[in-house]
């Protein structure tokens, strides 16, 4: 939703003069800014509240030599029907509806069933009930957070907007782009080779992790620095991560301990809970998490739109740090992005504490 990968260089050339070796993402999301530090040379400790943003870091920050080989992407696309490949996950919360007798992650069709006719067609569904049965034989969580990136990606770049609010007849969005016209399949034999090539060891032991930002173990791994991208309350719309990406957080843990609501159109999971995003306990948050953090050198990315304000956010900042630099760049956001939308167009803010 942030776009963030466009703003990496400015991020690499605003943290280099600072003095540090260890880092906390504190808010990972797509894991591009994990990843830079990882090429920065820096240990990183990538967390997200969400599954699916933590797969991704695993499977190439915390990953530094581990990559899934051609005949193992033909062991997981091999129909799923020999005994024994269910993973296992029946009873899991809000995995099937009255009557079902597969669940989550079993090879028994519970994507195609839940979602045709919502996302994807019938032959790309079953594909993802295929692979996603088959993952156990990858013995391997790096092998496996892998190819669930893959997987993650490819979904993402199929669906019309990358976006998994709107559902049913996509026609109106098919403008002839290659991606909306590729398998599935297709898409995970080109995605694994470019997770492939974004494996390497940076010297370091990174780690990926999921959680909340106040349940993160500052004690044991003590970051140097800690950047910090929460998703803030805009001034109109919403954050909602979940309403926008339920299908690859569901995906990411084959909707094991998730409750689909059959009821929504585009068959989602509950909204996940973070004070970062109401107005009324977005500004206690920012201070606790400064509080948290505060004898780490803090790097806050904000932006014009959001809420609370730069000043706001200055003055808490400045209750643990005695000087706080503010760094400025243009910036505009991937969604909403055509003229009329002036609230695409903000200053991001770089608010750094040491």
């Amino acid at each position: 939703m942030g776009n963030k990968y466009r703003l990496l260089p400015w991020i690499e050339e605003t943290l280099t003069p600072l003095d540090f070796s260890s880092v906390l993402d504190a808010f990972s999301g797509s894991g591009s800014v994990s990843y830079l530090l990882k090429t920065m040379g820096k240990q990183v400790f990538s967390n997200d509240f969400l599954n699916f943003p933590m797969i991704i870091s695993r499977a190439a920050v915390e990953n530094s030599s581990v990559t899934v080989s051609r005949e193992e992407v033909q062991l997981l696309c091999r129909e799923a029907s020999a005994p024994g490949v269910s993973t296992g996950n029946a009873g899991a919360a809000g995995s099937a509806s009255p009557g079902d007798s597969a669940s989550p992650g079993d090879s028994g069709g519970f994507i195609r069933r839940t979602f045709e006719g919502v996302f994807f067609n019938p032959e790309d569904l079953s594909f993802l009930d295929t692979i996603t049965s088959r993952l156990p034989l990858l013995d391997n969580p790096h092998k496996q957070a892998l190819v669930k990136s893959a997987l993650i990606r490819s979904c993402v770049k199929k669906q019309p907007r990358g976006v998994f609010t709107i559902s049913g007849d996509l026609s109106r969005y098919d403008d002839g782009r290659r991606d909306l016209k590729l398998s599935l399949a297709e898409h995970l034999s080109e995605q694994i080779e470019i997770y492939n090539g974004a494996v390497f060891d940076n010297r370091r032991e990174n780690r990926a992790f999921c959680g909340s930002v106040f349940d993160f173990d500052y004690d044991a791994f003590k970051p140097d620095l800690v950047y910090m991208d929460p998703p803030y309350v805009p001034r109109s719309d919403d954050n909602c991560y979940i309403k926008r990406y339920h299908f690859l957080e569901g995906l990411s843990k084959n909707w094991e301990g998730e409750e689909i609501l059959y009821n929504t159109k585009v068959k989602k999971i509950p909204k996940k809970y973070t004070p970062f995003s109401y107005r009324k306990d977005a500004v206690d948050a920012f201070d606790r998490m400064f509080a948290k953090f505060r004898e780490s050198t803090l790097v806050l990315s904000y932006s014009s739109n959001g809420f609370p304000d730069l000043e706001v956010l200055t003055e808490l900042m400045g209750r643990y740090k005695s000087r706080i630099e503010v760094k400025e760049k243009d910036h505009r956001y991937h969604f909403g992005t055509h003229d009329r939308v002036k609230r695409a167009k903000v200053s991001e803010y770089l608010i750094i504490g040491r």
